[in-house]
């Protein structure tokens, strides 16, 4: 038996996503300037060399015009009405997928991704990150054993700043273009990877994305290095509300 769904009725169907978890998070004033930059900078206590990184890309963003899409009509966004940092309370200290608080856990579950399962499975390395900030990651020391590090990008800064320095923004450099620019200048957080030469990633590697606060942007920033010879599979998941 065949069953077919028209097109139609899949445009008509509800967002099945657009559900909010009520946590209360920790926000940073709305808009954005140098200062807002320098804020975001700090409350993530990045050293000096990130700062002038992203208010290199902030310099680059007010300098540009906002791109004219082809055959697209999308209303114009006001960038001075969005909140450029949000991170759920609770979630300072945590550091494995064990410490969340149960809300955020009920959230991933309703979205189909059931984190106390998740880290379960073998074969699979998971970083999850809930507006602003990663709150927590499932990895294997078969990650260790192969020499891969996979971590969120805010702890990479901290613990490897010689890969971060070496590569951030080397593929797509502050002033490429508009977008590039503010994501330069607002990033939040995301997953960095490297894999060592002639290394094949023993497992599959996977970031989940979830925007939670209205009126909020997410800016991730994922830094994926594969040097040579080497092989890894990722998978970068956003669910939006």
């Amino acid at each position: 038996m065949k069953e077919t769904v028209s097109k139609d009725s899949k445009l008509k169907t509800g967002y099945k996503y657009g559900f909010t978890t009520d946590i209360e998070s920790k926000q940073i004033p709305k808009g954005i300037n140098a200062d807002t930059v320098r804020l975001i900078s700090s409350i993530k206590k990045e050293p000096k060399w990130i700062t002038d990184f992203r208010l290199k890309g902030y310099r680059s963003w007010i300098r540009q015009k906002h791109p004219e899409w082809a055959m697209l009509d999308i209303p114009p966004i006001d960038f001075q009405d969005i909140v450029y940092y949000s991170a759920p309370k609770g979630t300072d200290d945590v550091k494995t997928l064990d410490d969340l608080p149960q809300e955020i856990l009920d959230t991933y579950e309703k979205l189909g991704i059931p984190l106390q399962e998740v880290k379960q499975l073998e074969g699979i390395a998971v970083d999850v990150v809930f507006d602003s900030v990663s709150i927590g990651k499932a990895v294997n020391k078969a990650l260790d054993k192969a020499g891969v590090i996979f971590c969120p990008m805010s702890e990479a800064v901290e613990k490897y700043p010689d890969l971060v320095k070496k590569y951030l923004g080397s593929i797509v450099p502050a002033n490429d273009n508009y977008y590039a620019a503010l994501n330069t200048a607002a990033f939040s957080d995301g997953s960095f990877v490297y894999v060592p030469p002639n290394t094949r990633c023993p497992l599959e590697l996977s970031t989940y994305f979830r925007l939670n606060e209205a009126n909020t942007g997410q800016f991730e920033r994922t830094l994926i290095i594969a040097d040579k010879g080497s092989y890894v599979s990722y998978l970068r998941d956003v669910l939006h509300l």
